[in-house]
C-alpha cells in the first residue's frame, strides 16, 4: 500500500525562520491544550466552595426552622420545598447581581474590607443589645 502524500503549506520566508512563536499561536495552543480542563476545574472549585459555604451557613438557620415548621403544618411538603427553594434561588440571584454590580465599582479587596467592617459593626451592636438585657 503506498503511503499518503503529505503536503506542507507554503509560507513566506519571514514566517519560516521565526525564533519565537507568535502570540496567536501560543494563545491557540493554550486554548486547545490547557484551557478546557483548567476552566472545568475552576468551575467545580467555585461551585463546590459556594455550595459548601451556603449549605453550612443555612443549616439550623431561622429560614430552615421556618421551612421545617411550614412543612410540618402543611399537607403538601413538596409545595413548601418548592417555595423555599425558589426563595433561596431568588435571594442568591439578588446577591450575585448586587455583587457583580459592586465589583464594577469597587475592588474586591475594598469590598471584602467593607463587608468585614459591616459584619463587625453588626456583631458589636448585637453584643451591646444582649449586654443591656
Amino acid at each position: 500500500m503506498p503511503s499518503p502524500e503529505i503536503s506542507l503549506p507554503s509560507l513566506p520566508p519571514s514566517q519560516l525562520i521565526e525564533s519565537e512563536p507568535s502570540e496567536s499561536i501560543a494563545l491557540e495552543l493554550e486554548t486547545s491544550l490547557g484551557s478546557a480542563p483548567t476552566q472545568s476545574w475552576e468551575f467545580w472549585k467555585v461551585f463546590g466552595s459556594t455550595f459548601v459555604t451556603i449549605f453550612l451557613a443555612e443549616l439550623g438557620d431561622k429560614t430552615q426552622v421556618a421551612t421545617l415548621l411550614m412543612s410540618a403544618q402543611s399537607q403538601n411538603p413538596w409545595v413548601v420545598f418548592a417555595g423555599a427553594a425558589s426563595a433561596l434561588v431568588a435571594t442568591s440571584l439578588v446577591g450575585v447581581l448586587v455583587g457583580r454590580w459592586l465589583c464594577t465599582r469597587l475592588s474586591p479587596k475594598t469590598l471584602e474590607t467593607a463587608t468585614g467592617m459591616l459584619l463587625l459593626v453588626i456583631s458589636a451592636l448585637l453584643i451591646w443589645d444582649v449586654a443591656r438585657m
